[in-house]
């Protein structure tokens, strides 16, 4: 009896025990794919120490504040190094170090990827890459396999190593411009300051590039990575020795998953594809060639689910995908529905300058002119960011620059935007926040214009804003002894700043 029971137990463990080793061989082999010799990354990984000087765009005649930052990168050829724009944005001076040299080198940005988030670095001294390894670019993984971080995340001066597992693939807004969104890979690892710019490895090559996470706050060992593709497209376009940037199809679509909107648009409820337009910006690729109604079957020859996504490089993704992929010059085509007829459209795709309003920018100098203590710029990301208003008028033009095609009518949105005050002044703070229509009855369309109106011959200039009856009236001949007060009393240093040359105002 006792050795019958025995013989029993051993039978119904032997399955379990069969069970146990499968795991174990699988959790091998998923450790096994991220796994890379520590040695042939830390001779590729650097650390980037960056000065930044940061424009004030409430006193932009000022050179902004000093700032000090750290990040990662990581060899990718015998003399260029890959990180984050956002680790390198705004920098002043930049020097790299890597493990086992005590040595700090000047470095420089040789091309910047804000849309994007990427950058390439170089060092002039090319002993700096004696001893490295160049890390090659792979694939982008596969759900739930394993990778492995490295950077220099803060808390320390040596290399960190972390693991995680792939957690989800789809497209997100990149932080650095605010605006783009591309393909993201998540992680269950957490991207912590200074892991920026640092590779993600799996199968000995590099996968992707941390560059932003959550808050320990908001998310648990949650980060994200810059994937292959997107990675491929940056090095692809670089080719040439310069930067073009991403395309812009154009069109905002719905989706078409509810069966009675399928048959309002009179198309079949029992498919399980298309998606209609809803939205097309015409200084954007799809301007004049798709149209609101239209129904996208296929992108270049892939097909379109109800839901927007497409199966690529068998990965379910957002149609956007195939655009992502694509350079200045080149072409899409769709399968559509129109008007009840299948055809096909052809799109020659580029870029599209209205939404540079609503994008982050960096390594530029704010525009400005300061006429006798009135201040104006132009309306964008930065300028809200900086003076955090709440006017409406001011957030409808920016918000609504491109969807109601503010920009054919005002490339720029001119604002009067604050008042050093000077006894010529006095009274007009109700006019702060206020965006310039007219100045003696010519047009504001740019903050040029500003400069050439105020340049003529007048008695007065008559300023009229936007949704306002009253004017603010300016006397021309006590404009030059104001500018020269403002000037002194306020320290400033330049009564304007463009993008491109113009007669200065005052003295």
């Amino acid at each position: 009896m006792h050795l019958k029971s025995i013989s029993e137990n051993r039978l119904h463990f032997f399955p379990l025990l069969c069970l146990m080793l499968l795991l174990q061989t699988l959790l091998t082999s998923r450790v096994a794919e991220a796994e890379i010799s520590p040695d042939k990354v830390r001779k590729s990984l650097v650390r980037i120490l960056v000065t930044t000087q940061s424009p004030d765009y409430q006193t932009p005649w000022n050179s902004g504040r000093i700032g000090r930052g750290v990040g990662s990168g990581f060899i990718i050829s015998n003399s260029r190094i890959m990180t984050n724009a956002h680790v390198v944005s705004n920098a002043k001076f930049i020097h790299v170090d890597k493990d086992g040299d005590s040595k700090k080198y000047p470095a420089e940005v040789l091309f910047i990827a804000h849309d994007c988030d990427l950058a390439i670095l170089t060092v002039r001294n090319h002993d700096f890459f004696n001893d490295t390894n160049v890390l090659s670019i792979g694939e982008i993984p596969q759900m739930h396999s394993n990778v492995t971080a490295f950077g220099y995340p803060i808390g320390g001066d040596r290399m960190s190593v972390t693991r995680g597992v792939v957690s989800r693939i789809e497209f997100r807004t990149y932080s650095h411009s605010g605006l783009d969104s591309h393909l993201t890979v998540q992680i269950d690892a957490a991207i912590n300051p200074g892991n920026s710019g640092g590779p993600v490895i799996q199968n000995e090559k590099v996968i992707g590039v941390a560059f932003q996470g959550y808050s320990g706050a908001v998310a648990q060992n949650t980060g994200y990575m810059i994937p292959v593709p997107v990675i491929n497209r940056f090095l692809k376009d670089i080719e040439d020795e310069k930067y073009d940037g991403y395309v812009e199809l154009g069109i905002h679509y719905l989706n078409l998953q509810n069966p009675s909107f399928r048959q309002k648009l009179n198309f079949p409820t029992d498919t399980g594809n298309g998606v209609v337009v809803t939205e097309v910006v015409k200084a954007a690729s799809a301007g004049g060639q798709l149209k609101i109604g239209d129904v996208l079957l296929k992108i270049d020859g892939h097909s379109i689910s109800s839901d927007g996504h497409i199966v690529l490089d068998g990965e379910y993704v957002q149609l956007e995908e195939v655009v992502e992929r694509k350079f200045h010059g080149d072409k899409v085509l769709f399968l559509l529905l129109r008007e009840g007829k299948q055809i096909s459209v052809i799109v020659e795709l580029k870029g599209a300058w209205p939404y540079a309003i609503l994008a982050n920018k960096y390594n530029v100098l704010p525009e400005f002119i300061l006429i006798a203590g009135y201040l104006f710029q132009p309306l964008d990301r930065n300028f809200l960011n900086a003076y955090k208003s709440k006017n409406l008028d001011l957030n409808y033009h920016y918000s609504h620059f491109v969807k109601d095609e503010l920009y054919l009518e005002r490339p720029q949105i001119i604002v009067l935007s604050s008042i050093l005050p000077d006894p010529i002044n006095s009274y007009s703070n109700e006019f702060v926040n206020s965006i310039i229509d007219k100045i003696n009855g010519i047009k504001i369309r740019t903050l040029r214009d500003i400069a050439d109106a105020f340049s003529k011959n007048s008695e007065y200039y008559v300023l009229k804003f936007l949704n306002s009856g009253k004017p603010l009236v300016i006397e021309q001949s006590l404009v030059d002894a104001a500018q020269k007060r403002v000037k002194s009393q306020y320290n400033v240093v330049e009564d304007y700043f463009f993008n491109d040359s113009i007669k200065r105002v005052g003295n």
